[in-house]
């Protein structure tokens, strides 16, 4: 049966666990000499509907790190469900490719995606969550302080895919997740049960906070994004007037735990929902985050490829 990486509610604690630890044996294999080309004569298929910097640099060199290789596929080049159906884009880069990797709008092209597929899929991100992000996420929390148990991780600003995937890891391994942002825009309703039901299994709690002061008291991680995603453009100029009360600044990082850190998944539009004082400061983590994508999604392909 093959092995899709679609979300991250898909997994339980140990599962995530276990490719939480082979990422870290993979990040300090590639530093101590390079790592052993697990995926050699293996091909990573790229979807794209939405540009980026870092899924695609990241899971390129991935793929190179383990000895395989990756295949960019731009938007126009494929179309998908609009050109040429889903369904069939599956089937015919299941005869081409070893696996894709998916970043879209839609959740439900990756879940389609993965129906019709007979390779494993990867979601790099669609508009309910952004599981290859809390796994980097996870993974550069785990090197400052051990692991999630217990800790407190606020997130500031539109309750979007970020928030849903960096949600349900937490929950998932004993963490009190805080959500912190202005009137209608909430967490998906169907995320947010889910995540009271992982922190019931775990020992966490899932908490709304409308005031960003009172959310990251005593926070270990405060974690933001940006104000307007892709695909919300013509939201913008309300979004601007909206959450200025919710940029993460000097001084609300100030009232957090002494040892906070501050978390972006980046591209950051700097003096809106974070300023430059504190994306370049001492509790700052961004670019340590942002690399960590490299190496946790080195664990997912070896586990979608069931090579580690």
């Amino acid at each position: 049966m093959k092995k899709d990486f679609v979300s991250i509610q898909d997994f339980s604690a140990p599962e995530l666990q276990s490719m939480l630890d082979l990422a870290i044996q993979l990040k300090k294999e590639y530093f101590s000499g390079g790592n052993v080309p697990l995926l050699k004569g293996k091909v990573l298929g790229m979807i794209f509907q939405k540009p980026s910097l870092r899924t695609r640099v990241s899971f390129d060199m991935a793929m190179r790190h383990l000895g395989g290789d990756a295949l960019y596929l731009s938007p126009n080049e494929i179309g998908l469900g609009q050109r040429e159906s889903i369904a069939d884009v599956a089937r015919v880069m299941s005869g081409y490719v070893h696996a894709i990797m998916a970043r879209v709008f839609s959740h439900d092209h990756v879940l389609e995606l993965a129906k019709w597929s007979s390779i494993p899929v990867i979601n790099g991100l669609s508009d309910y969550d952004h599981p290859c992000q809390a796994m980097a996420d996870t993974l550069t929390i785990i090197e400052r302080f051990g692991s999630l148990k217990g800790l407190k991780v606020v997130f500031v600003g539109d309750g979007n895919n970020v928030a849903v995937s960096l949600m349900h890891m937490v929950t998932k391994f004993g963490g009190h997740f805080v959500h912190s942002g202005p009137e209608g825009y909430d967490i998906h309703p169907d995320a947010v049960t889910l995540g009271y039901r992982f922190a019931a299994e775990s020992g966490g709690s899932v908490t709304f906070i409308r005031d960003p002061h009172e959310a990251v008291r005593n926070a270990q991680v405060i974690y933001t994004d940006t104000w307007t995603s892709m695909g919300q453009e013509a939201e913008a100029r309300q979004r601007e007037q909206v959450f200025p009360p919710y940029q993460v600044n000097q001084k609300l990082v100030s009232e957090a735990d002494p040892n906070v850190i501050v978390m972006h998944c980046l591209p950051a539009h700097r003096g809106q929902e974070i300023t430059d004082e504190v994306a370049d400061g001492p509790h700052s983590v961004l670019f340590p985050q942002a690399h960590n994508r490299l190496h946790a999604q080195k664990a997912i392909l070896a586990r979608i490829f069931e090579v580690a």
